[in-house]
C-alpha cells in the first residue's frame, strides 16, 4: 500500500470523526449542554443540531423527564423518644438543564440527603401518635422545605411520600394490647347498655301489666258491686211485691215467699262441707202445713198492724157550715 493511500485513509477517518462531532441528535426527554473549551455556552433541545468540531463539545446530558428516587430506610427519634424506621419516595423533575448540570454535584445524592434530613426534622418535632396519624402533614412539610432548597438547582420536587413508618416491635405489641383493651371496653359498655335497656323495657312491661291488672280488678269489682246492687234491688222489689200481696190478703204469695226461703236455706245446709247428716220433715204435707201455719201467723200480724194504725189515726174534723 502506498503512502498516498494511507494518508487518504487517515484523512477520510478524520473527516468522519469531525462529521460525527459536528452532527448531534438529542433524543426526546433530554437536553444537552454545549461547552466551548470547557465553558458552558448554550443548551441543545431535542432534535438535530450542528456543532463546530474541536471548538464546541457536548458537556452534560440531562434527563428532563419526571424521575423517582427511593428514600432508604432510616431510624428517626420522635419527640417522646420513640425510635421509628422511616422510608419514602421522591418525585422530581429538572426544569433548567444548565443549573442542574453546573449548580450542584451529584444531584440525586443531594436530593436524597435533603429529603432524609427534613424527614428527621419533621418527625422529631412530633409525638409517636402524631407521626403515625399525620402522615399527610409530614409529607406536605417535607415537600415545601425540599422544594425551596432545590429551586436554585433548577429542580421541581413534585411529591414526597412516606411509604412506611415502623415503630419498635415492643411498642407495636403494646399498642395492639391497648387497642384490644379499648375494644373490650367498648364491647363491655355496649353490653351493659343493652342489659340496662332490656331491664328498663322489662320494668316498663311489668308496670304496664300491673296497671292493666289493677284496671281489670277495678272493673271486675265495679261489675260485681253493680251486680250485687241489682240483685239487692231485685230482692227489695220482690219483697215489696210479696208485702203488697200479703197486705191485699193474698195468702199464696206469702206461702211462695216462705217456701222459697225455706228451700234456699235447706240447699245451703245440704251443700255445707261440715254437714254429714240432715234432719228434716220428710212428708210433704208436714212441710206444707208448716208453711201454711207461718202464713196464718203473718196474716194475723198484718191484720193487727192495720187495726192499730186505724185506732191511732185522728178523726177527721167536721167541715164548717156555709
Amino acid at each position: 500500500m502506498s503512502l498516498g493511500m494511507m494518508l487518504g485513509g487517515v484523512v477520510l477517518f478524520f473527516i468522519v470523526i469531525m462529521v460525527m462531532k459536528a452532527v448531534r441528535m438529542v433524543p426526546q426527554g433530554y437536553e444537552w449542554t454545549v461547552e466551548a473549551f470547557g465553558r458552558y455556552t448554550h443548551t441543545l433541545s431535542p432534535g438535530l443540531h450542528f456543532l463546530v468540531p474541536i471548538y464546541q463539545s457536548v458537556g452534560r446530558k440531562i434527563n428532563m423527564m419526571e424521575q423517582v428516587l427511593e428514600v432508604p430506610s432510616q431510624d428517626v427519634i420522635t419527640k417522646d423518644n420513640a425510635v421509628v424506621k422511616v422510608d419514602g419516595i421522591v418525585f422530581f423533575q429538572v426544569l433548567d438543564a444548565a443549573k442542574a448540570a453546573y449548580e450542584v454535584a451529584q444531584l440525586e445524592v443531594a436530593i436524597l440527603n435533603l429529603v432524609m434530613t427534613n424527614i428527621r426534622t419533621s418527625i422529631g418535632s412530633m409525638d409517636l401518635d402524631e407521626s403515625l396519624s399525620k402522615r399527610d402533614e409530614i409529607n406536605a412539610k417535607v415537600l415545601v422545605s425540599v422544594d425551596a432548597a432545590t429551586h436554585p438547582w433548577g429542580i421541581k420536587v413534585n411529591r414526597i411520600e412516606l411509604k412506611d413508618i415502623q415503630p419498635p416491635r415492643d411498642l407495636v405489641d403494646s399498642m395492639a394490647r391497648q387497642m384490644k383493651a379499648e375494644r373490650e371496653k367498648r364491647a363491655n359498655i355496649l353490653e351493659a347498655e343493652g342489659h340496662r335497656a332490656s331491664e328498663i323495657l322489662r320494668a316498663e312491661g311489668d308496670k304496664q301489666a300491673a296497671i292493666l291488672e289493677a284496671e281489670g280488678q277495678r272493673e271486675a269489682a265495679f261489675r260485681q258491686a253493680e251486680a250485687r246492687e241489682r240483685l239487692a234491688e231485685a230482692e227489695a222489689k220482690a219483697t215489696q211485691m210479696v208485702s203488697d200481696a200479703i197486705a191485699g190478703g193474698n195468702v199464696n204469695a206469702i206461702n211462695y215467699f216462705v217456701a222459697q226461703k225455706y228451700i234456699e236455706a235447706f240447699k245451703a245446709l245440704a251443700e255445707a262441707p261440715n254437714q254429714k247428716f240432715v234432719l228434716m220433715p220428710m212428708e210433704s204435707a208436714g212441710v206444707i202445713g208448716s208453711l201454711g201455719g207461718i202464713a196464718e201467723l203473718a196474716k194475723d200480724a198484718l191484720e193487727r198492724q192495720g187495726a192499730a194504725r186505724a185506732v191511732a189515726a185522728p178523726a177527721t174534723p167536721p167541715r164548717a157550715g156555709g
